[in-house]
Formats: structure tokens, sequence, C-alpha cells
């Protein structure tokens, strides 16, 4: 459905508003980024202890159209030997009349600093296929140059790399999503796209506050050179192993509401809502995101459930049992 041109201009004076001055982000954006590390740091791909398939979808700023919409499908996959482990992610991201679709390669190898601490070093590369297609909308400015094209569908390699270092009870990741931002800048498209590093930065403990129940606050820093730092805190419980709840702040941006359930213990489905607290929630109701995750070679009996959380393996590589809580 094509939009008028007056909302339009103000659905992307709106986004600019958003994105620019509010946060620094140019990866697409979750509320529920502790469950989905593997999407923005290669290097936590062999940190798992099993097979890992997961989808996502986030539905942002519901009733502005053209706003964003992200899809997320990824495997990460542990190797026998303890030590390495391969990702794979898709990830399509849409806004306005431009989708970027993303699609790497990860590779993960990790180290032992002791008994207890884990280092794990990652590089993905793949590319970003950017299809803008301007016949999606009324323009107030119809005979600007770049208009003439109609549609661009270009494709630009991408290579990023991290760290994530990880005991039982904690974790710290870093992370640059893609080394070549010289690679999407042309005359075709550089008033469209602007491209620079983006450093992620991650971090969260598990309090054990009884035997079933968790307490794990967790936090993400995003920063894109000129923008300002991007920061989400978090809060999560999780009870008797199966449920949890929790809540997001970003700053300046919004305030959500996290929830998930271990359907089995091969299945976790988790949902987050945020509402707007700036001045971009007068014109929308608020953003819905969904996980759903999948262990392959788990078995689902409740008598493995968090049994192995804080399982201390010397000598060689520990994994974390699960229910994982990241």
């Amino acid at each position: 459905m094509k939009c008028s041109s007056g909302i339009l201009a103000l659905v992307f004076v709106l986004l600019l508003l958003a994105t620019g001055k509010s946060r620094a982000q140019k990866e697409p954006q979750y509320t529920q980024y502790m469950y989905n590390i593997g999407s923005f740091n290669p290097a936590y791909v062999g940190s798992v202890e099993y097979t890992e398939v997961a989808g996502l979808y986030r539905a942002q700023w519901i009733d502005i159209p053209g706003a964003p919409r992200t899809l997320r499908f990824g495997i990460n996959i542990p190797f026998e030997n303890e030590k390495m482990g391969m990702g794979f992610n898709v990830i399509s991201d849409a806004l306005g009349p431009a989708t970027q679709t993303y699609i790497d390669v990860a590779y993960s190898y990790q180290v032992n600093l002791s008994d207890e601490i884990l280092l794990s070093f990652g590089i993905d590369a793949g590319g970003s296929i950017l299809n803008v297609d301007f016949s999606e909308g009324n323009f107030q400015n119809p005979i600007e140059p770049i208009l003439d094209t109609n549609e661009i569908n270009n494709f630009y390699p991408t290579i990023g790399a991290g760290l994530f270092m990880y005991t039982a009870d904690w974790y710290l990741g870093f992370s640059i999503p893609n080394f070549l931002t010289d690679g999407i800048y042309n005359d075709e498209v550089a008033t469209v796209v602007e491209d620079n590093i983006q450093y992620n930065f991650i971090g969260g403990y598990v309090f054990e506050l009884s035997e079933r129940t968790k307490f794990k606050p967790a936090v993400l820093f995003n920063y894109l050179n000129g923008a300002p730092l991007n920061v989400n805190l978090s809060a999560n419980f999780q009870f008797l192993d199966a449920f949890t709840l929790g809540a997001n702040y970003r700053f300046d941006n919004a305030i959500s509401g996290l929830a998930g359930f271990q359907i089995s213990n091969s299945i976790y489905l988790g949902y987050s809502y945020d509402y707007n607290t700036n001045n971009l929630g007068e014109f929308n109701n608020g953003s819905h995101e969904a996980i759903l995750k999948f262990y392959l070679g788990r078995g689902d009996s409740a008598s493995n459930r968090g049994r192995n959380n804080n399982k201390k393996l010397k000598g060689k590589p520990k994994q974390i049992d699960s229910p994982r809580f990241f």
C-alpha cells in the first residue's frame, strides 16, 4: 500500500530523529539480545552445549508506515572437540522502501584461561544485499536525481569478528559486525546508506537466588561513530528452570517487558514488548519481538534441567548445560 507524501515525510523525519539522535544503531536492534548473542557476536557460536536453531521476528513502532521489520534465522553448532563452533545467520531488516538482507557464516575457537574461565575468538564472513524500491510511496520531490533509478539492488561483502569470555555464572563479549565500511559508499547509494563501524559490548551475570530461582542483570552497549552511545540495561528472573520474567530499559528510547517459557528441555519461546519513552511514543503503539529456539540433541527429562548449570569441568573447556540464561 502506498503512503501519502505527508505521511511518508513524517515517517522518515521520525525515523531520523529516533535513530540519529536517540541511539547509535546500524545493525538490527533486539530487545531480547541476551538470548540472541550469536546474531551479532561470532565468538558465541562455539560456547553452546547443543546445536541451537533460532528464529526471531521484530515488528517495531506499530502503526507507523514503513517502520522497521526484522526477521532472523540462525544456527549455532558446537564441535565435538569442545573447542570450535560454527554458525549461520540470515537476517532481513526492512525500513521504508529499503530492505537489507545479511547472510554470514561464523567460526569460533575457544581456549581455557583457567579451570572455570573460557575465552572464545570468532570471525564471520558473508554479505549484505541492499534493495531499495523507490516505487513504494509517494515522494514530495519526485525529481530527486536518485529516484530516476527507481530501484537499487546491490551486494556488499561483510567481515566481522568478536570475543566472548564466559564461565557458568557470567559472560563478557565484544564484537564488530563489519569492518568493510568503504564498500557501501558509491555515487549510486551514498544518499541512502551511510556505513560506519559499529562496536558491540555485552555482559551479564547469573545470580542463583535459590535452587530453582535465578536472577540475571545484563547490559548491551552499541557504539557507532558520530552517534550517541546506545545503552540497554535488563534484569531477568528465571523460576523453576522454566519461566522467565524481566524488564529492559534502552536509554532515552524505550522501556520493555520480557517473558519466556521453556516449553520443553529443547524448546524455548520468548516475547518482549517495547514502549517508547521519547517523542516517537506519541505516534506508535510500541514494538513486539518474539524468539523461538530449538536445542537439538538435548533430552527432555525434567530431572536433567539445570543440573549442570554451575558444573566445573577441570582440564578441558567447560560447556554450560541448560536451560541456559544466555
